[in-house]
């Protein structure tokens, strides 16, 4: 028997009770951190995050925070990659609530268009820290990669999924571009045709053209009624890389 009256079973777990209230309480005070780099980011912009500031605002000393995020570039990645994450985490769901209904893969493609809209505006600053301006100073590491493809690669699965089924009515390509679409579909998708890999990466660029310019003001006095243009612009891009066919009606 143990001299303090605990059994020896007791000691044992008292270890690894501590291990985890400390894996815990790096969990809470890590997710403190992010919340207040995120009003930083809403309220002066990435280039102007300090860690400084942020370490006065949760009443912590700099030297204490520096142990979770040791640079103000390992704070960015962290929130970058969460912001990925969770823009690839809402297009996921759409996609899978509606594979799930048996939707066809034009009606899963607009709806995880729509995903990501929704998900742009309700966080116009999280957005404009992943496809906004670059800031200053910081280049994104690698880990960054696999986050930021999860929205491009779950419209490639959707493209991929018409291909074997009804097949993609994609428009032939010209000559001059061949060679890039088969690099392209080489690296991104080598189970579809090139075309069908030039035409998702054109839809992936004006999805996101789209919601940038929605989100960053440039839609002001131009659209009105914003979701209606959205959803018929969304369209159009599945009927570009295939999902419709150029006569049938959306």
């Amino acid at each position: 028997m143990s001299t303090h009256g605990k059994s020896a079973s007791e000691s044992d777990r008292e270890p690894g009770k501590a291990r985890g209230a400390r894996a815990r309480a790096r969990i809470e005070i890590t997710a403190a951190i992010k919340d207040e780099a995120r009003r930083q980011l809403a309220a002066d912009g990435a280039a102007k995050l300090s860690l400084r500031a942020v370490a006065r605002e949760l009443g912590m000393v700099s030297s204490a925070l520096y142990r979770y995020f040791p640079s103000r570039d390992e704070l960015l990645t962290a929130l970058i990659i969460d912001a990925y994450d969770s823009l690839g985490e809402a297009a996921e769901a759409a996609d899978a609530a509606h594979a799930k209904a048996g939707a066809a893969p034009e009606v899963r493609w607009v709806a995880v268009c729509g995903a990501v809209r929704e998900w742009a505006v309700a966080r116009p600053h999280e957005y404009g820290l992943i496809y906004g301006s670059p800031v200053p100073g910081y280049t994104a590491p690698q880990a960054t990669v696999g986050p930021a493809s999860r929205v491009g690669l779950l419209l490639i699965s959707i493209a991929r999924d018409a291909h074997r089924g009804a097949g993609l009515g994609v428009a032939p390509l010209s000559e001059d571009v061949r060679p890039e679409a088969d690099r392209l579909a080489a690296d991104v998708a080598p189970d579809l045709p090139p075309a069908a890999a030039v035409a998702l990466a054109a839809a992936w660029a004006q999805l996101f053209g789209l919601v940038s310019f929605e989100v960053f003001g440039q839609f002001n006095r131009v659209v009105e009624d914003r979701e209606a243009f959205f959803v018929h612009a969304v369209t159009e891009l599945a009927r570009g890389v295939g999902l419709l066919s150029r006569d049938r009606p959306a």
